[in-house]
């Protein structure tokens, strides 16, 4: 990973490509939706005995993809109505923060304090950054904080963090 620092980041980029990537999954997630939803009516799944399944479970899994695409469609509403202040040495993190964080053997990792998304990791000018939410045990840590504080986090043993930049 190229060395980077948040305050080089620009978060109008950023959102872009997070909008790009829901909309991207939320087609995909439709076009899912109504294969299994065609699949669930079609005659061949009206079933011919009580073992017989198949259109039931078409038709959980269109509903399941529907209900995902719902959140995607939210998600995207969150992130164009998104204001993203820049944040100074000395603020304390909040939503939109660009966080870079350093552990204990030196490696670098940046991430984004964003609404929805949790989890999705792109890559803007070369650098990776993942999108975390407020709720994650990440997002629940760093709210609050501030440059040069330290967090842990409790994950397969105890993983310590240094803030080293944020905006």
């Amino acid at each position: 990973m190229k060395l980077f620092t948040a305050k080089l980041m620009d978060k109008e980029a950023l959102r872009d490509q997070i909008l790009t990537r829901l909309k991207s999954d939320y087609a995909l997630l439709l076009q899912a939706a109504k294969t299994a939803h065609a699949a669930a009516i079609h005659e061949e799944s009206i079933p011919d005995n009580k073992y017989a399944t198949l259109g039931l479970e078409a038709s959980y899994l269109a509903q399941g993809q529907a209900n995902r695409a719902q959140e995607i469609q939210q998600a995207i509403q969150e992130y164009q109505q998104l204001s993203l202040p820049q944040f100074s040495a000395e603020s304390v993190i909040r939503l939109t923060a660009v966080v870079q964080l350093e552990d204990d053997a030196g490696k670098m990792r940046l991430v984004f304090l964003g609404p929805a998304a949790g989890g999705l990791v792109l890559e803007l000018d070369g650098v990776e950054i993942m999108i975390i939410t407020p709720v994650s045990p990440l997002g629940q840590e760093l709210l609050g904080r501030q440059v040069g504080d330290q967090i842990e986090l409790k994950s397969n043993g105890i993983r310590e963090y240094e803030i080293v930049s944020i905006c």
